[in-house]
């Protein structure tokens, strides 16, 4: 416990105050402070107070307030200050994310922390503060009709010119980054020497300068710039009837083939429910990737709405978050860390996209936001909605267990057929850049009758490693045990596993040869070559390396949309809730990775990923058509996905699941360890398993420590330990005793371990 340090000192004849603060560290336990006179006030669970912590001084959460600590009084330390008047973390969000540390098995002060904005982890202030910022005039004063017009007067002037774009740009990019113009900060970021042309602008009338938060009121009074709203179909009245008249509120999977409309379901609930007063909490993957989704609440729903996401900064999430437990916006879209936002008069979750893995955290507290959501709509007994073409095993399995109802959309809301799926075998083919022949034959096939043409790989760069073909050498990552990527642009080796990069080498660096290859094929060999093949159409490549500048990945899906882009290569990036009307085509380059992986959900992985990219064609009048590349066309999952589609892979697939006693047939937990010593990781883990077999259960199996399927990464060697039980329940008894434990065995200090329970992958 924190041992006596402050000058504070209650009088003696009154009674002592103590409170349980939770702190940011990563012990599995609560501290006990004494309350100074000063702090007469009541007390809350969930109000932050600072306090001294070792050296340092800390924001932690109250927890509760108690009578007698199990620590003599006179050595606890005092609560340096009591940071709020009320709660931040409200009752719900309190008990939410008490609930979650429990059974994700993580310290309470860490996992606390986390569902307050990092604003507040780090800041006494609790006002949000408007920030002043900038953006194009709704009726310039001098006589100028259109933008071209203005662009054409600032020519002579080329830094207001420079500002005028910029702020052009914020205007398209609005929806997607929660502003409505540019503020200080961000201009900072842009451009130097800023403020002299914006003021020389504001002069002009052709800017204009405001205060704002992070809220998007919805366009409910430009009629003219909406788009149409389709009417409902049978299957989708029948979803919406199902789920607002459920007096039970169950949970809702709205299983729907792409393009079926699943939104304007959503739209529909969302008008019912804000029409009484309520809030909606709507939970995408990643914001960037759907900013179509986005798009449609803005437009169509009458109120007033705020998003939440990282790529803010931390004032703007603040006052996203501020907006939203005032009840200052009544429809928050918001990725993963969205769950624990307060919503007063909460009435309705979605998640979007439900089977994505974005919504489980990969590292620190390793929540599930969908399972929370779950929870959060049980607790407060509303409905929640979970969306998908392709719903994860678990909620299938879930279906089949009548824990969740299901609503299918089997038909696209247009009423046009799903596309053709064809598989191209690549075995004794000759090969262009990894494509062959027949599916180059198709792509000019289509670019002629003007179709559109998407070609997914899941492989940024130009080529997974450089070989020498002289002696074989090939250029590994230093830290890890994989290749170094090639990136022709920028003459890079970069890992995509830990990061690492240095300039690719002119010879071998083994016997100095000059004859060095680049094996295979990523997406920027393959746009490289598709540009070259076909000169007369325009080849876009979407992934991480280009669209790292701001505003650059809604460009490419502006020009996407309109078609002024005619080939599309990209990653998934491009298998994400778009709406690409224009696509008649789409080829998957590379599925044979996949189909002998090591992990357990990898087959999952790759049929949703396939039924979600080939859902990009055919979306509008013209028929769309599906080709798949593959050494090895008479596989199981492929003929399956071909011939009977999504639902009998995942029939299939849970009962492989029940017969290899995986999940969700069994629950799973994994002990993870890294250490720069191998050694060392697998005497933690050893330690950690003899530490676990003093109780003895039949329910719980052990197995390892075995190596992760990558051993080293980022120089440190990894192990697992994992645990399996049919019931839950037994699996967190032992979990409550054994992880608190972990921190002390001999070994635990001189490795990196973490405790993943329902891991989703085990790489």
């Amino acid at each position: 416990m924190p041992l006596e340090g402050s000058s504070t000192r209650p009088n003696a004849r009154q009674k002592t105050r103590i409170v349980k603060v939770a702190v940011p560290c990563p012990l599995y336990s609560s501290f006990d402070y004494r309350l100074p006179e000063s702090y007469a006030g009541l007390i809350e669970a969930g109000m932050r107070v600072r306090v001294p912590f070792g050296r340092q001084k800390l924001i932690g959460i109250i927890i509760d307030e108690i009578e007698h600590s199990e620590y003599p009084t006179a050595k606890l330390k005092f609560v340096t200050e009591v940071l709020d008047s009320e709660n931040l973390l409200t009752p719900e969000i309190f008990d939410l994310t008490s609930w979650a540390a429990r059974y994700y098995a993580h310290p309470l002060g860490d996992a606390l922390q986390t569902a307050l904005p990092v604003y507040l982890r780090n800041n006494d202030d609790t006002e949000p503060s408007l920030t002043e910022y900038w953006r194009i005039t709704t009726s310039p004063a001098q006589n100028l009709n259109n933008t071209d017009e203005i662009l054409q007067t600032l020519k002579r002037a080329p830094k207001q010119l420079q500002i005028y774009q910029l702020l052009l740009n914020a205007e398209k990019e609005a929806v997607i980054n929660a502003e409505h113009g540019i503020d200080s900060e961000t201009f900072n970021s842009l451009t130097e020497n800023w403020r002299t042309p914006v003021n020389a602008l504001l002069k002009k009338q052709l800017i204009e300068q405001g205060t704002k938060v992070a809220v998007l009121t919805s366009h409910d009074n430009d009629a003219d710039n909406q788009a149409p709203r389709h009417p409902l179909n049978e299957e989708q009245i029948d979803a919406v009837n199902a789920i607002e008249h459920d007096q039970e509120h169950n949970v809702h999977v709205l299983n729907g083939v792409t393009g079926s409309g699943k939104t304007e379901v959503y739209l529909k609930l969302c008008e019912s429910v804000l029409a009484a007063g309520k809030q909606v909490l709507v939970l995408v993957p990643e914001i960037g990737l759907t900013p179509q989704l986005t798009q449609r609440f803005l437009e169509h729903l009458h109120t007033t709405v705020v998003v939440l996401h990282s790529a803010m900064n931390d004032k703007q999430r603040y006052a996203a978050w501020h907006a939203a437990a005032n009840k200052q916006a009544q429809l928050l879209i918001g990725t993963r860390s969205s769950i624990f936002t307060p919503l007063p008069d909460l009435g309705l979750i979605i998640i979007d996209e439900e089977h994505d893995g974005s919504y489980k955290q990969q590292d620190g507290f390793r929540y599930n936001a969908r399972d929370l959501a779950i929870l959060r709509a049980r607790n407060k007994n509303i409905p929640i909605v979970l969306g998908s073409a392709t719903p994860s095993l678990e909620s299938l399995n879930n279906i089949n267990e009548q824990r969740y109802i299901e609503h299918i959309l089997k038909l696209r809301a247009n009423k046009r057929p799903l596309p053709k799926i064809q598989l191209v075998s690549l075995c004794n083919q000759k090969l262009f850049e990894g494509m062959a022949e027949t599916l180059l034959d198709k792509i000019k096939q289509q670019l002629d009758n003007q179709g559109q043409v998407l070609l997914f790989i899941n492989r940024r760069g130009f080529a997974p490693l450089l070989m020498c073909h002289d002696c074989g050498w090939t250029t590994n990552c230093q830290r890890c045990d994989a290749h170094m990527t090639f990136h022709k642009r920028n003459n890079q080796l970069i890992c995509h596993h830990c990061a690492a990069q240095r300039p690719a080498p002119d010879q071998c660096e083994e016997c100095g040869s000059t004859n060095v290859l680049a094996i295979g094929a990523g997406t920027e060999r393959i746009e490289h070559f598709l540009q070259e093949r076909f000169p007369k159409s325009q080849v876009s490549r979407i992934d991480r390396d280009t669209t790292r500048r701001k505003g650059s990945l809604q460009e490419k899906l502006e020009k996407a949309r309109s078609g002024e882009s005619h080939i599309l290569v990209g990653t998934q990036m491009l298998a994400k809730g778009h709406d690409f009307p224009n696509i008649t085509l789409v080829c998957i380059l590379d599925t044979d990775q996949a189909l002998f992986s090591a992990d357990f959900r990898a087959a999952e992985h790759l049929a949703q990923l396939v039924t979600q990219v080939s859902g990009r064609a055919g979306r509008a009048e013209k028929a769309g058509q599906v080709l798949i590349q593959t050494h090895h066309p008479e596989h199981p999952l492929l003929q399956t996905l071909l011939h009977r589609g999504y639902k009998a892979f995942s029939v299939a697939a849970l009962q492989e699941r029940q017969d290899a006693g995986l999940p969700p047939a069994r629950h799973l937990v994994l002990l993870r360890c890294e250490s720069v010593d191998a050694s060392a990781a697998q005497t933690f883990l050893t330690q950690a398993a003899d530490l676990g077999r003093q109780i003895d259960n039949a329910e719980l199996d052990t197995f390892g420590p075995l190596p992760a399927p990558m051993e080293r990464r980022a120089g440190r060697f990894r192990y697992q330990l994992m645990l399996q039980s049919t019931q839950r329940k037994i699996l967190h008894q032992f979990l409550n005793w054994w992880v608190p434990q972990l921190q002390k065995l001999p070994a635990a200090r001189k490795v990196r371990w973490s405790v993943d329970v329902d891991p989703y992958d085990t790489f």
